[in-house]
């Protein structure tokens, strides 16, 4: 079963709209003692990166959130939650990660063209296959929706999936061990995005 984490800050109820429309069995949760319970997480987030941690720690979530990745148990995050991932953050001062994946979280610069946050649709270019992107159509550009203004830079380039391009290239996609990410919303992205969540839903954890 895959257990959507609610700790206050996340898109819940498209998220779990767009998993039960594909067919999956799924539970929202708020009590980190129920972490060990499901095979599958997945960490939403809309907001700041310093908030965020502040409720998952009040909520005890990150000892249990590291336990489930350390055990091989797959773990996504979604957009802010795939921030969440990272070592640390600059967003609104200097802020600790889950670190579970080695990088830091930096903000886009603004200019004319590009105008922050980035909202919009951008497609993929997949740096490596993963079980993630399993049902993805790679011959064939699927375009995804974004709103951020802050982006994954990761410390190894090897971590990297996917990325995508918004006057620079930023990281789409990040992944290590059972631990992925996507800056991106799946749960808003149509049919690419319901593609995206069966393949995070049939995956065992492995690379």
């Amino acid at each position: 079963m895959i257990g959507i984490v609610d700790y206050g800050m996340g898109n819940l109820r498209s998220l779990r709209n767009a998993l039960d429309f594909v067919g999956l069995e799924v539970d929202v949760f708020a009590e980190a003692s129920r972490v060990q319970e499901f095979s599958h997480l997945i960490v939403p987030g809309v907001g700041a990166f310093g908030k965020a941690m502040e409720n998952l720690r009040t909520r005890g979530f990150v000892a249990p959130l590291r336990a489930h990745a350390a055990a091989g148990k797959p773990l996504m995050g979604i957009c802010l939650g795939m921030q969440l991932l990272a070592s640390r953050s600059v967003e609104f001062g200097d802020h600790e990660g889950l670190d579970l994946v080695p990088g830091r979280v930096v903000p886009f610069e603004a200019s004319t063209s590009f105008p922050v946050p980035h909202v919009g649709w951008n497609d993929l270019t997949i740096a490596k296959r993963h079980p993630l992107l399993a049902k993805v159509n790679a011959k064939r550009a699927v375009d995804y929706y974004y709103v951020h203004s802050f982006h994954f830079s990761a410390k190894d380039q090897k971590d990297v999936i996917a990325t995508s391009d918004y006057g620079r290239t930023f990281t789409a996609i990040v992944g290590r061990g059972s631990v992925v990410g996507t800056q991106f919303h799946p749960e808003k992205s149509q049919a690419g995005g319901l593609a995206l969540l069966e393949g995070f839903a049939e995956w065992d954890g492995t690379c």
